[in-house]
């Protein structure tokens, strides 16, 4: 018997991580590692309506949440119940959803963005992306020294996503004085970087912008519903184990389940029963009344 080391087995999307379900697969997410499916609800958010869950989206663990986005909204769309706002998780926004999401079906996706995760955000006084200035008419970039760039190509990455690749002059770059700062590049060589197209872009900066705003806070407080919903399925009504061995049995189980939710909610609703608080934590309940804005809670 021979086993296989780490880099000669198949990626997660393809090995069969079950012998009884060979539709389940292996997912590893921050701290909990597991083999089977996801579920993805979508639900109303009205502070004035009962909370339904209108769509549910069943996929193997494997799938990103990234590759969701665009099947959850056109199901929306078709069943006539597409959201204005679509209030998502980092997980499921990127440039380009941002922009296919208002372009195809006039729906805003709105959410925190990923992180930026170069080592100029991570340092300070480092010159991040967004302190250069782009000239889309001029196909140029500026750096706050004032060097313009001599060298703008479109490129094509993976999965067919394009991209705008700049280069700084080797002679601009080796005799500023703030090189340490704006890139970590060997001696003669430029500053290069990568940016979106000009519609991704300002569709990043928009979003961005829009979650930074009290406002955007404070619409984007009515995702943390969906959280109780997921914790309501689980311990309520075992929306984390599935019953049937195939993702169309397991699906058919998470559709069965939301619509025991919708019924409990409807009961509730016309019981006139309150919604559930936020939980407050013990270590949260220690802070001063005013630690805290009204309507958040400590995790």
């Amino acid at each position: 018997m021979q086993f296989k080391t780490d880099r000669e087995l198949p990626p997660a999307a393809e090995g069969i991580a079950s012998p009884y379900d060979a539709e389940a697969r292996y997912r590893h997410k921050r701290d909990t590692s597991w083999t089977g499916s996801m579920v993805h609800v979508s639900e109303t958010c009205e502070p004035t309506a009962p909370h339904l869950l209108t769509h549910v989206h069943t996929t193997p663990a494997s799938v990103h949440e990234a590759q969701c986005t665009e099947p959850i909204q056109q199901a929306l769309v078709d069943k006539d119940v597409p959201p204005q706002d679509h209030l998502v998780d980092a997980a499921s926004i990127s440039a380009t959803l941002l922009v296919k999401s208002r372009e195809d079906q006039g729906i805003a996706l709105r959410g925190p963005t990923r992180p930026d995760v170069s080592w100029q955000a991570q340092v300070e006084g480092a010159y991040r992306l967004d302190q250069l200035v782009i000239d889309w008419e001029q196909q140029q970039v500026h750096c706050p020294q004032g060097k313009a760039s001599v060298s703008w190509a479109e490129r094509v990455g993976p999965a067919d996503h394009p991209f705008i690749q700049v280069r700084f002059s080797t002679q601009d770059c080796g005799a500023c004085a703030q090189r340490a700062f704006c890139t970590h590049a060997k001696p003669p060589q430029a500053r290069t970087l990568k940016c979106h197209p000009r519609p991704q872009y300002e569709a990043l900066q928009a979003a961005q912008a829009w979650y930074a705003r009290d406002e955007g806070q404070r619409q984007y407080a009515r995702r943390a519903g969906v959280e109780g919903t997921l914790s309501q399925g689980v311990r309520a009504f075992g929306l984390r184990r599935t019953r049937y061995w195939g993702l169309a049995k397991t699906h058919l189980q998470h559709v069965a389940t939301a619509a025991a939710i919708n019924i409990d909610r409807i009961v509730a609703w016309l019981d006139e029963r309150p919604r559930a608080q936020t939980r407050l934590s013990r270590f949260a309940a220690l802070a001063p009344p005013d630690a805290c804005k009204p309507g958040e809670a400590a995790a």
